[in-house]
Formats: structure tokens, sequence, C-alpha cells
């Protein structure tokens, strides 16, 4: 494998990180108790009583490789905030919603989301190696849509029997929470059907905790016929460490290619500089932008909302100082459609 190093980056080599902690003790040792994290952060403890109630509605996870990119001390950190359970959650908001996507209506068999043309979904694993407070699938229930290996047997006939479908996604949770051992097997299944062409990863792991990306992974991600996609979720250049991006440029050395989606989340990423250095950082570590996604309006992330115009505007002035390449599609998810809605931009 080849690795590179950015200027000014002091880069991690697979061989060193390997020697550290390893991604199933990172992903065990996740931090997921308020006092621990305020703690680790030396944070105003007056915000902690509504840290821990917002936390018993939807719980606090978070590796510590990521708490180690914030700053100390700092409440307003854009990573913090990302993660940090506040009181506004609880708050009840008229037009948000517990399944805001509908996706009990696109759920015709445990683990299994049809909902586009084309292609479907997996939900490979409920675990999550960090719980983002604005995720849309906050109340999604995993404890009914996690198949054995026995049970995928019917959604592989499932997708064997539709020949319109010609790519497979493996979402979650977040499906690099599993096994290799596991995710071998699913895939090398998944390229034994025909008319399957690509396979594509939804997966926050290669940000937070990236050694989960190593050999054994890349392995069943390249080995198989199928064209292998990763898309990645950042937010904000200040995820991307140089250990990040030495995973990332990894993956795209070995023939997998490298998309990002973001979500504008207010007082976090919502301004154009913040977006365009995000941009800039992704593209430097082989990954392009995909979409930008306006809030999926769940119940308990209102706080994170901005507005249809603020995002056209953000997205207009990216416009004008990146190339095209590097400004991610602003879009919505409306459950009623058959694919992304545009958002219209504002110059």
């Amino acid at each position: 494998m080849i690795h590179r190093t950015e200027p000014g980056c002091q880069a991690l080599s697979l061989s060193t990180a390997l020697n550290q902690e390893t991604w199933q003790q990172a992903l065990a040792n996740t931090i997921r108790d308020p006092r621990q994290l305020f703690e680790l952060l030396q944070l105003d403890p007056s915000a902690l009583p509504a840290a821990l109630a917002a936390s018993k509605d939807f719980p606090l996870r978070v590796p510590h490789s990521f708490v180690e990119r914030m700053k100390k001390g700092d409440a307003s950190d854009p990573l913090l905030l990302q993660v940090l359970p506040r009181g506004q959650e609880l708050d009840y908001q008229p037009g948000f919603s517990k399944d805001p996507l509908e996706e009990g209506n696109s759920n015709p068999q445990p683990g299994l989301i049809h909902k586009y043309q084309g292609r479907v979904l997996l939900v490979v694993s409920g675990a999550c190696a960090i719980n983002c407070r604005y995720c849309f699938r906050r109340h999604f229930p995993y404890q009914d849509n996690n198949p054995s290996r026995k049970a995928w047997i019917n959604t592989l006939r499932y997708i064997a029997d539709d020949p319109s479908i010609h790519e497979v996604i493996l979402s979650g949770g977040d499906p690099l929470a599993a096994s290799d051992t596991l995710l071998a097997e699913l895939t090398e299944r998944i390229a034994d059907i025909p008319h399957v062409q690509r396979l594509r990863i939804h997966s926050r792991l290669p940000i937070v905790i990236p050694q989960r990306i190593n050999d054994s992974c890349i392995q069943w991600m390249t080995k198989s016929r199928l064209q292998t996609i990763m898309v990645i979720h950042s937010n904000h250049a200040n995820e991307l460490s140089p250990e990040v991006g030495e995973r990332l440029l990894t993956l795209r050395q070995s023939g997998v290619h490298l998309l990002n989606q973001t979500v504008l989340l207010k007082g976090i990423n919502d301004n154009s500089d913040t977006l365009c250095k995000l941009s800039e950082s992704l593209f430097r570590y082989a990954v392009l932008p995909y979409y930008l996604h306006l809030l999926d309006r769940v119940q308990g992330a209102a706080h994170f909302l901005t507005s249809d115009k603020q995002a056209g505007k953000l997205v207009g002035e990216m416009t004008q100082r990146l190339p095209g390449y590097l400004v991610p599609k602003l879009v919505r998810e409306l459950p009623e459609k058959p694919a992304k809605m545009p958002v219209p931009v504002l110059f």
C-alpha cells in the first residue's frame, strides 16, 4: 500500500496505528457518560444536568479519538456540538417526527429498505461508533431490523428476484460496526447476484475510528467483481485528522471510490468558509463532496435547523469560490419523492 504525507501533516502508517488500540477496543471503549465527557473536556458543569436528561432519551456515544480533536473548555467546539446531549432535544417541535423519512413504509422485510428505484439498503448493524444528535434514525426500531445470518437468505432472495436492483447499500447504524467476517460473507453473496453491479457503504467509522480501515476490511471491499463506493460522513474539516486522511488515501489507492455526505447544521458548519475548507480538506484525501443535506426533521434535532434560503446562499457562495467538483449538491430528502430533491442555489 502507498502512503502519502500532506504538507504540514504528520501521517500515521497503518502498521503504526495497528500497534495502538484496535478498532474493536475503540468501539467498546466509547464514552457514554456525559460526566466523563465534561471532565475530559473541562466543560462548564452547569450544563451537565441538561446533558444527563437528554442522554436518557438518546444516549451519548462518542469515541475517545474523536474527542481528542475537540478543544478543551470550548462549549461551542463544532465537533462537540454534534455529539453533546442538550436540553433542547427534549422539547416537542411541530413538524418534526420520529420517522421523518417514513422508512417504515419502505421496510418490506427485516433489515431491508427499498425506497428508490434500482437500489436497496441493508441495515447491516444497529450499532454506531458515535451517536450524532441530528441522526434521522435516532428513533429507528433496530430491534426489529437485526436479521440473523440465516434471515439474510430471504433478503438476498428478494434482491435476486428483482433484476431492476443494480446497487446494494450497506447502512445501519453503521455497517462497519459489524465484523469483517460477516461483511465479507455478505459481500460475496451479493456479488453472486448477476444484476447487482455496485456495492455502496455508508459509514462514519473511517472518520471517528480510522483504524477500522485495516487490511482485512479493505480485502473484502475490493476482492469481489462489484464496484465499491464508500460514502463517508464528515461535517467539519476538524474531523479530518492526519490518521483519518491516511486511511482514506489508502482506501482510494486500493480502488474504493470515496464520496462524502455533509449535513448542514446550525452553529456548526452553516457558513461558507467552513464548508469550503471542508471540501478542500476532503479532496486532499481523495474524497469528492457528494451531498450537502438539509436537516431531516427528526424529533430532538430542531435546534440544528437552517432555512432553505440560507442554505441556498451558502452553496451559491461556495459555487463562486470553488471548482464545480468541490461543490456538493444541496438536497433534501422527502418521504413521498422518488429521489433526493435539489434545493435552489442562490447567488
